[in-house]
């Protein structure tokens, strides 16, 4: 949101001191039962909550509440499962012919149609409307002119989409994409009702879905409050009566109020309270793999960062790392060291592979001969860049510094700069405004190969934030997605991960678990393999 994608550049470690006092026993509801409310730490979104424009976790855990699209990701598996598809067909992977089923509306009573779907990815994709997740629909036949590289549109919609009926539409693509399908669960691709286009600043204000909840109210900086959609059509109905999202802007703070009873669930653990976290919560707390990586992304549009033979300079700096040490006393074993640009949650058949090998294995002395050869550290002296809202990132930068910094014997070689809030900055992150390497959190989107490597690495993705670039890269992916044989499709993506482990395009650091901690008030809660809680199967007691 899974960046300019979805994707996703993740606040992982964001929601956290109040903006506004809780209230006392965990929900603002008060009662218990279905109609119990939850009341959950949360972070401000970078964006107002349009699904295309929305690519960070904040927003997203909105979206994953209010839409439901084609297709959703089970909550235990991740496996893309028909949700408003009653049949999405092919004979050739490049022409689609998709079914809406009967019966769906938004919570105004819109019905959801065919056209819902046609004219929610005509508006995300068009360049005039500036959604950061325009990228996904880049394979639709017609966006290059919706969405030009330079100049002005030369048309209003893509030719490759095509309404047949209430319920039916067509989908041309530009090339094979076997995988399509599976894609269409993440929230850029959720329908959108007509009041989005006939008072679009209503709309903002308060959006309105086809999810189990509908948005009450938002008070930037403080809460948002989400109800339960009694009209909601699906099988996954909220089990509670809503949820009220508070704004923290210290994560320490937050756990702190769950630990007082003030709130029911914090849904990322501090790396200050892991120690204490088990004695506290006891079977409250949750640690469980998630599709998540953090890594360092270089500004290559900073022509000091981007010279000839500095690939040794970046692996070199990815050796003088020690990633064990870090995850063991920092994050309790939380964070599981990197050793690929993916995630084991995909497994071996969906792409993970150790293709890092020693390049992400921490060899000081290498380390130091590599970031010679590779010209060193422009300057002298670089600066890893982070945000400064939440604890977590402060400590884990200082300790990466650190490891650099001694394994090159140089003091100054590595210093943190925290930048404001996530929004600050995601803001500079995303106009090219980065001096030096800065973390790069991502979350997946929907649990392919092909989510971690092309809106990240691809030339000018959408979470290409660094504008690395590699032809050889792009060349692959462009084959692999082409490609129908999974087997062989995740085989062209793991030589395009070899491609970027030569550039060494980013730092792999980490895998990072979900954890999080609930109150004795609420029962049944879970993250799912994106680390967001199931919001709609938690119970109040």
């Amino acid at each position: 949101m899974r960046g300019a994608t979805h994707a996703k550049w993740a606040a992982l470690a964001t929601a956290v001191a109040l903006a506004a006092t809780a209230c006392g026993g965990g929900g603002d509801g008060g009662g218990g039962g279905a109609d119990g409310v939850v009341s959950s730490s949360w972070g401000d979104p970078q964006n107002p909550l349009e699904p295309a424009n929305t690519n960070e976790v904040q927003g997203g855990k909105v979206l994953s509440m209010i839409f439901r699209g084609l297709k959703q990701y089970d909550p235990k598996t991740g496996e893309a499962k028909d949700m408003l598809a009653e049949k999405i067909e092919t004979t050739d992977s490049t022409n689609f012919t998709v079914t809406v089923k009967d019966g769906w509306t938004f919570s105004n009573g819109e019905q959801v149609t065919a056209k819902s779907f046609v004219d929610a990815w005509n508006y995300g994709a068009h360049l005039k409307n500036n959604q950061k997740n325009a990228y996904f629909f880049g394979y639709i036949d017609g966006y290059d002119q919706v969405h030009p590289e330079k100049g002005a549109p030369t048309a209003e919609t893509m030719s490759g989409l095509k309404v047949t009926g209430p319920r039916t539409f067509t989908v041309k693509l530009t090339q094979k994409f076997s995988t399509f399908p599976d894609t269409l669960g993440y929230a850029a691709f959720s329908p959108l009702p007509q009041a989005f286009f006939t008072d679009h600043a209503a709309w903002l204000a308060k959006p309105v879905g086809n999810g189990p909840y509908t948005v009450d109210s938002y008070s930037r900086g403080s809460q948002m409050v989400l109800k339960k959609w009694d009209g909601y059509p699906g099988t996954d109905k909220a089990q509670n009566g809503g949820i009220t999202l508070k704004v923290y802007t210290d994560n320490n703070t937050a756990y702190t109020d769950l630990v007082a009873g003030n709130l029911d669930l914090v849904d990322d653990v501090p790396a200050s309270q892991l120690k204490n976290v088990s004695a506290d919560l006891g079977d409250r707390y949750i640690n469980t793999p998630a599709g998540i990586i953090q890594t360092l992304s270089f500004p290559f549009y900073d022509p000091a960062w981007n010279k000839p033979g500095q690939e040794k300079l970046r692996t070199g700096l990815s050796m003088a790392i020690n990633r064990d040490q870090i995850t063991e006393t920092i994050f309790q074993k939380t964070r599981t060291p990197a050793k690929d640009w993916t995630s084991p949650v995909l497994g071996a058949d969906g792409g993970y592979k150790e293709i890092c090998g020693s390049a992400c294995e921490y060899n000081p002395t290498e380390a130091k001969k590599l970031v010679a050869e590779g010209g060193g550290i422009p300057g002298g002296t670089m600066t890893i860049s982070y945000n400064a809202d939440t604890g977590s990132h402060k400590e884990w930068v200082d300790a990466v510094c650190n490891s650099i910094n001694n394994a090159l014997g140089n003091n100054k070689a590595c210093v943190g700069n925290p930048i404001g809030t996530f929004a600050d900055f995601r803001a500079q992150v995303s106009t090219q405004k980065m001096k030096g390497p800065f973390r790069a959190g991502w979350q997946m989107d929907y649990p392919l190969i092909q989510n971690f490597l092309q809106p990240l690495y691809f030339t000018n993705a959408s979470s290409n934030d660094g504008k690395y670039s590699d032809p050889e890269f792009d060349k692959l992916v462009n084959q692999a997605n082409a490609e129908t044989d999974t087997t062989k499709a995740v085989g062209l993506f793991q030589q395009a991960e070899e491609v970027l482990k030569g550039d060494m395009g980013a730092i792999p650091l980490w895998y990072q678990n979900g954890s999080a901690g609930y109150s004795d008030r609420v029962e049944n809660v879970t993250l799912n393999p994106f680390s967001v809680p199931v919001y709609d199967q938690i119970k109040v007691k």
